[in-house]
């Protein structure tokens, strides 16, 4: 595994591709936030659905009801949850422009990837 400087503008890569699991266990890091721009929250899961559901309910964390973070703006998929610990760790190390900088290479717009008619 490559050492990259964390000095660098560029946000480091959490993985080159998304990983999709043949087994029956898929692991989340994802990112919530209140608006566009707005606070931010990281977390990880098994079940992305679900656990987006219990933060809309306020049930998800304290902080995320504090602050009304609702709004699913990234999600990476890892099959490992080693992995996926370690990236969610990564990414809570990382200064915010890097994390805007992964949400707007898939989500450039910072739409909701999880409508409320896709949760139960």
């Amino acid at each position: 595994m490559q050492t990259r400087d964390l000095r660098r503008s560029e946000a480091p890569r959490i993985s080159e591709k998304p990983r999709r699991s043949s087994k029956l266990r898929s692991y989340f890091v994802y990112i919530l936030t209140n608006k566009p721009h707005g606070v931010l929250y990281v977390g990880i899961t098994n079940d992305l659905e679900r656990r987006v559901h219990e933060h809309r309910l306020g049930k998800g964390s304290a902080f995320c009801k504090k602050y009304n973070l609702h709004r699913l703006v990234y999600a990476d998929e890892f099959s490992d949850v080693n992995e996926a610990i370690a990236a969610e760790k990564r990414i809570k190390k990382w200064r915010r422009a890097w994390k805007d900088q992964i949400i707007e290479e898939r989500n450039p717009e910072w739409h909701d990837l999880m409508p409320a008619t896709l949760v139960p």
